[in-house]
């Protein structure tokens, strides 16, 4: 065991067993995964991407890029989860990734063999041929070579929620610099919020000895947050990552269940916290990074900063016997408290000629070996058992099973970037740091390269304090406490050039030195194409650790300085999202609330099947007993409107009241027909364009009287023209005298259609001359009452093809309405109809619907170029004269019915001429809606073809790639049934 006697901050009370791949373990509450696993003396925990190679912990927290495991088991089975940010659980399940047939024991690390041909970019120089083994064999393969994780194959059993926060002041972060500056905003009577994505406040104070007002830094940390609870305008978060900043809000995650193996009962997992901020201070601090030597990825070759984490929070010693390679003073820090804890260090080995003299006094004073001028070149072993040092012109080679490696820090400044900005290099500190920020950031603390502690202390305080004050309120910086600065100095290093073995940059992605080499060689320098030619930075670390040493390795290449080679963009997140927190409940069933029609509890009596259309759930057929299939019931259906009365709930259709004495100069400008003469009484069809020329939707509009309009929409685009309306009302004609409300939720309607219509509407309306054909001719319109003083709106339109009407009532009236209609025309076997029957006769009639208005077709495609006025102007006018949609020879709307007609149509399948080959240069057209008629008795379908209706009575193909069917149809005119529209009339 590699657990320290005494130290940390880890509760040895309470005992955690977990198991990784399959095997049991223990660990302490407090502790993460990866410092629990570090205690067994687990080093191997993952495999590479690429190579296979065998890779240990790196990493301390959210720059982690090997310690990526499967979590949990089954429905909640969780991918690439960094071990070093997992809250250790009792009963946790952890396995490890992309290794075949085991992680000790990996048959793909055969590809580390093959390196030298798997270099930067080689799957794009390898598999070029034959062309067509890309997507049958080269594809395929590599990716089951490559693969992370796995993804649960059930659906999540979890909750997430979305929400909203408000506040003066948001900290991000709460080490020293954030702890501070919370303090010095909440002192001020602001509305602050504490957001820390670690389960402990406190960041590196945390993970330090350096003292504060003489005592341990956590005694500063309990005594701040002490006080921050206190206060009731202050809100602590931990386990929140705030993951980006947008243009009205920063986003976070809050993980309230993934320390625990379920979620508490009625508790969403994660909250995706969406937060409205005045001002924010970044306190998220600096990570430290890898120095690029020869086998620098083995396992238990670590970070120092990291290795100094595990020693003083989780009281783990990472290795039993272990060297320090550095650049930097922090470094020695590490090796100082690792050696007080009781792990041996067998070297500490630093780049520079010569260090501080307090460093060297406290090396000598603890009997550590001093390496100055020092490289390490190589390692050996599975998980590392030696080092290979050079160093005044001598090698050796040092038993080890641990090393701790630093060039440096990087203040962590993505987030300071997610407007656009550009970090900017300090050449001093050898890193990024802040350039131009999101308005109403500031950033304090290690984050803006202040490494000292006093440093952050007085920056958190003065930003806190500074961020209050421009948020409205009076605050004032508290005193700094006392604290003594360790030695933060270090000079710039970034690669052991002369390494012996692969030197990697990004160690999940494989990248190694000479891949950025190559890149220079074959001339992609530019930051962003070095990027993309070589994967570096690409993994799931995001390149927190590979971005500078590989910039640093691309500058010397190209004779720059890193601030001329520049950096890649910072993209939100910072830290990993899951998708299931960015859905919130908006998933199944909760993906859209579904909304009801007026009748649907009627529907259910009957026995409806009921299908999605758009946000509504509407019956699709009426099942009765003895019917095998869906196909009899709606032919029957059919049959039943055809021949005698059937019923449908058209509620779904988008109603719109227009009022004012302007209604018809608007209709006129948003529809190619004119509409300002059309009398009182009357309803007319109409088409609206988008203002590209291109249909936006269809429907009928009434005139109730004078100044009274309602307008109906198709159910799909009942929102869109809405807000069309809104924009043409408050945007383009202000002046317009015209007052429009969406009514289509307070109307429910039922169209009645078939020859005996009219007698069963006559038995339940009030004034039955209100709906003979002198009153109400077809297109006709008339309010009215029915059921003996409910008010209503009667409408002779039909979709049918039928002689038909639409009944509109108050929504809570429509079943009363439609249960008298059952009831009143038992006698003629009245049916109740659905979406499919509907969509059949619709076919028969050759009416256009959402497949044939999808965006791409104009007027004059859909065969309504006539209705178009060329006597006034209206939205969409000028752009649909647009010669290509003028074209005599572009897609127009047809008929099409096989010439066998046993055979079925189907919609989707492509038209081309006899004997042409299916490629898309013979492309002439396609099917857009398809049929089997119980009507005419056969195949039927609507679509286009380039000629339109000028290529009438030709023979073509509906060849369907898809469903491997080549079928000779006739192309004809698209209504199929009635042409002449004699039963409308009836």
């Amino acid at each position: 065991m590699s657990r320290l006697d005494k130290g940390g901050l880890i509760d040895r009370a309470q005992t955690r067993r977990f198991t990784f791949d399959g095997e049991y373990f223990e660990g302490f509450q407090g502790d993460t995964l990866a410092s629990a696993l570090l205690a067994n003396d687990v080093k191997l925990v993952g495999r590479s991407f690429k190579y296979h190679r065998p890779r240990g912990i790196v990493g301390g927290a959210t720059e982690e890029p090997n310690g990526l495991v499967e979590l949990r088991s089954g429905a909640r089975r969780e991918p690439n989860t960094r071990m070093t940010t997992t809250e250790l659980y009792d009963g946790l399940e952890a396995f490890s990734q992309n290794r075949f047939p085991s992680l000790d024991f990996d048959l793909l690390a055969i590809n580390g063999l093959l390196s030298p041909f798997f270099g930067a970019a080689f799957y794009y120089k390898t598999f070029m041929w034959p062309k067509a083994a890309w997507e049958k064999f080269y594809e395929p393969a590599i990716r089951r070579a490559a693969g992370l994780g796995r993804a649960a194959q059930e659906a999540d059993p979890d909750a997430y929620e979305k929400s909203n926060a408000f506040c003066d002041v948001l900290v991000i972060g709460s080490g020293p610099a954030g702890l501070s500056a919370a303090l010095a905003a909440g002192r001020s009577g602001a509305r602050v919020i504490l957001a820390e994505e670690d389960f402990e406040f406190g960041g590196r104070l945390l993970c330090e000895r350096t003292p504060i007002n003489g005592a341990a830094p956590t005694e500063f940390v309990e005594k701040t947050l002490a006080e921050l609870r206190s206060l009731p305008n202050v809100r602590l978060m931990r386990r929140t990552s705030v993951a980006a900043i947008y243009d009205d809000c920063y986003a976070a995650v809050e993980r309230l269940g993934d320390h625990l193996r379920t979620p508490e009962k009625y508790k969403p997992r994660q909250i995706l916290w969406r937060i409205a901020a005045k001002r924010a201070v970044l306190a998220a601090g600096a990570l430290d990074r890898p120095i690029v030597f020869g086998g620098n990825d083995r396992p238990g070759v670590m970070l120092a900063a990291p290795v100094q984490s595990y020693v003083n929070r989780f009281a783990v010693a990472p290795a039993q016997r272990m060297a320090v390679f550095a650049n930097n003073d922090a470094a020695w820090t590490t090796a100082f408290d690792a050696h007080d804890s009781g792990a041996e260090i067998a070297a500490l080995i630093d780049t520079r000629d010569a260090v501080a003299p307090e460093l060297a006094q406290a090396a000598q004073k603890r009997n550590l070996r001093v390496i100055l001028g020092g490289e390490v070149f190589a390692t050996k072993g599975k998980c590392l058992e030696s080092i290979e040092i050079r160093a005044n012109g001598q090698t050796e080679r040092l038993a080890v099973d641990g090393l701790a490696m630093s060039s440096g820090f990087s203040p962590n400044v993505a987030l300071t970037c997610h407007h656009g900005g550009k970090p900017v290099w300090d050449e001093s500190l050898a890193a990024f740091v802040p350039g131009k920020c999101p308005p109403g950031l500031h950033v304090a603390g290690a984050a803006t390269g202040a490494y000292a502690l006093s440093d952050c202390l007085a920056q958190g305080a003065a930003k806190g304090a500074l961020a209050a004050t421009e948020a409205g309120f009076q605050a004032t910086a508290p005193d700094t406490p006392k604290t003594e600065d360790t030695p933060r100095a270090l000079k710039t290093f970034w690669h052991v050039e002369a390494s012996k073995g692969m030197a990697f940059v990004d160690f999940q992605n494989d990248v190694c030195a000479k891949d950025i080499v190559l890149a220079h060689q074959e001339g992609f320098v530019s930051v962003e194409h070095l990027k993309r030619y070589t994967t570096m930075g690409m993994a799931t670390d995001q390149g927190k650790l590979s971005n500078v040493p590989g910039l640093a390795i691309m500058a010397k290449q190209r004779g720059k300085t890193i601030a001329e080679t520049g950096t890649t963009m910072f993209r939100p997140p910072w830290s990993p999202v899951t998708l299931g927190a960015f859905a919130g409940h908006h998933r199944g069933k909760d993906f859209r609330p579904a909304r009801l029609t007026p009748t649907h509890a009627l529907a259910e009596e009957l026995g409806a099947v009921f299908t999605e259309a758009g946000p509504w759930l509407r019956a699709a057929y009426f099942p009765r007993k003895g019917e095998t299939d869906w196909k009899q019931s709606v032919d029957r259906e059919v049959r039943a409107v055809r021949e005698n009365v059937g019923l449908i709930d058209v509620s779904t259709f988008g109603k719109i009241e227009l009022q004012g004495p302007d209604v018809g100069k608007l209709l006129d400008r948003v529809y190619i027909n004119t509409f300002s003469t059309l009398p009182v009484g009357k309803a007319r069809y109409g088409v609206m364009l988008r203002e590209d020329g291109f249909v936006m939707d269809d429907g009928t509009t009434a005139r109730l009287s004078e100044d009274r309009w309602i307008m109906t929409t198709t159910t799909a685009n009942a929102a869109k023209v809405s807000q069309h309306l809104d924009f043409c009302l408050q945007v383009l004609w202000p002046d317009l005298d015209v007052r429009a409300v969406s009514v289509s939720e307070q109307w429910g309607q039922i169209a009645v259609a078939g020859p005996r219509s009219r007698g069963l509407i006559a038995q339940i309306v009030d004034d039955p001359g209100a709906i003979s054909n002198d009153s109400l001719p077809y297109m006709g319109a008339v309010e009215t009452s029915v059921l003996g003083g409910v008010k209503a709106r009667i409408f002779r339109l039909s979709f049918s093809g039928e002689l038909g009407f639409e009944i509109a009532v108050p929504a809570h009236e429509a079943e009363q309405l439609a249960r008298k209609l059952l009831e009143t025309g038992a006698e003629w076997d009245v049916t109740f109809y659905g979406l499919e029957a509907l969509a059949v006769m619709r076919i028969e009639k050759g009416h256009v619907s959402g497949p044939e208005l999808n965006g791409q077709t104009s007027a004059a495609d859909l065969g309504f170029g006539r209705m178009a006025s060329t006597k006034k102007d209206y939205i969409g006018a000028v752009m649909a004269r647009r010669p290509a949609l003028t074209d005599p020879e572009r897609m127009g709307f047809v008929g099409f019915k096989p010439v066998n007609p046993k055979e079925v149509l189907r919609a989707g399948a492509h038209v081309l001429a006899q004997g042409a080959a299916a490629t898309t240069s013979n492309d002439l057209g396609y099917l857009t809606s398809a049929t089997v008629s119980p009507t005419l008795g056969g195949a039927i379908a609507l679509g286009f073809v380039k000629g339109g209706a000028a290529r009438i009575g030709e023979i073509v193909r509906a060849w369907d790639g898809v469903r491997g069917t080549d079928i000779a149809v006739e192309i004809c005119a698209p209504a199929f049934y009635d042409p002449k529209g004699e039963r409308l009339h009836g």
